[in-house]
């Protein structure tokens, strides 16, 4: 029997980020307990698939998850268990921000049996906090990490990000610095993506954001791979590095082409050579599960040859790359008769190595990743 991941989506902010393109709320607060309702009857609708899959991995994302009653989580992993099978779980996650968390509810998510907690820290500067729309302080992270750590939570992940506006590589490297102090057993560490329909994208686009420059952009970078190495992390995806054994397991499973069931507003899917992705619409997901439908807005259907790509794509996302033997065991084909000339190109580039029986993305190519997977694309 197979593993299957689940990701549950809970929309709910306190307040919204300025760069956050995530489909969040801040102002139906009062919808949580009908939401969580939903997220049961969704649960239910889904129970025959379930029962062909062992649950490996459950991932609570938002939005802010740890913005609502703890019992509401509580409650949903429960209702896992009582529908699909759910007794070798090997880790569940919630993302959580500082001044979101308290005794109460980490009661809650020990109960739940949650053992890894993703904390959105994003920077070690309390202005550069301020500027990107963070509602917490340095000071709120260090209290949140130290009542985490209490409560017996030994499986910690830190959300950072680089290429901030008006920061310097100074200020990020001392970020990396000082989160590295504290021993987290997993690190993000990302560069801001400007996204439409974002506060930050309107000041983009009329000259209103100080951005790092690209060379600068490179170096925190490549200087955070090289820190954070030096310390103890493994470099094991383009953006998250771990203490050995504490990679992301439930991001494994995407990078890995596995299948994983979405639940709430706008959570994805893929099984059986489908992916299904859930309406951003509150008030339609309502409807379709009060009326025991489920509230897919979309369902494309993954062919052989956008199998192979996206196998490819996400394969080389991990900084171990792809296996020959892993490929042809999968696809029985020879990933050099698919993809031959392109694997050429791009070694002859640069851009990825060749090792004995796998290929993966150079140092340059981290950086430019993106031309190589345009290219993979059918």
């Amino acid at each position: 029997m197979k593993d299957v991941g689940i990701y549950i989506h809970i929309p709910f902010c306190q307040s919204k980020c300025y760069y956050c393109d995530f489909c969040s709320f801040t102002k139906v607060i009062d919808n949580v307990e009908e939401y969580v309702s939903s997220i049961k009857k969704e649960i239910d609708l889904y129970e025959k698939y379930l029962n062909e899959y062992n649950i490996s991995t459950i991932f609570i994302g938002g939005g802010t998850p740890t913005v609502i009653d703890g019992k509401f989580i509580y409650e949903i992993i429960e209702h896992i268990h009582k529908k699909a099978r759910a007794n070798n779980i090997k880790e569940i996650t919630i993302e959580a921000n500082p001044k979101t968390i308290d005794k109460k509810k980490l009661n809650y998510y020990k109960k739940a049996g949650i053992n890894r907690i993703s904390i959105g820290l994003q920077s070690m500067n309390d202005l550069t906090l301020k500027n990107i729309g963070r509602i917490h302080t340095v000071e709120d992270f260090i209290t949140t990490y130290n009542l985490v750590r209490k409560h017996g939570f030994n499986n910690v992940s830190l959300d950072l990000m680089y290429n901030l506006p008006d920061q310097t590589l100074e200020d990020s490297i001392r970020t990396l610095e000082l989160a590295i102090k504290l021993e987290p057993e997993h690190i993000s560490y990302y560069s801001l993506n400007i996204e439409e329909g974002t506060p930050f994208y309107n000041k983009y686009i009329n000259n209103q954001l100080i951005l790092p420059d690209e060379d600068t952009e490179r170096d925190m970078y490549h200087n955070g791979i090289d820190l954070l190495e030096q310390k103890g992390y493994y470099h094991y995806e383009i953006s998250n590095f771990a203490k050995k054994g504490y990679e992301c397991k439930h991001n494994m499973i995407y990078w890995n082409c596995e299948p994983y069931i979405g639940l709430g507003l706008s959570a994805h899917s893929y099984f059986n050579n489908f992916r299904y992705g859930n309406t951003d619409n509150m008030d339609f997901y309502f409807e379709k599960i009060s009326n025991k439908n489920l509230a897919i807005a979309e369902k494309e259907f993954i062919d052989n040859k956008m199998e192979i790509a996206e196998y490819l794509i996400l394969g080389l996302r991990l900084t171990q790359g792809i296996k020959y033997n892993s490929f042809k065991e999968k696809f029985n084909i020879d990933i050099k008769e698919v993809y031959g000339g392109t694997i050429e190109k791009f070694i002859n580039e640069g851009l990825l190595v060749e090792e004995t029986g796998n290929i993966r993305l150079s140092r340059l190519g981290l950086d430019l990743c993106n031309i190589v997977f345009m290219e993979i694309l059918p």
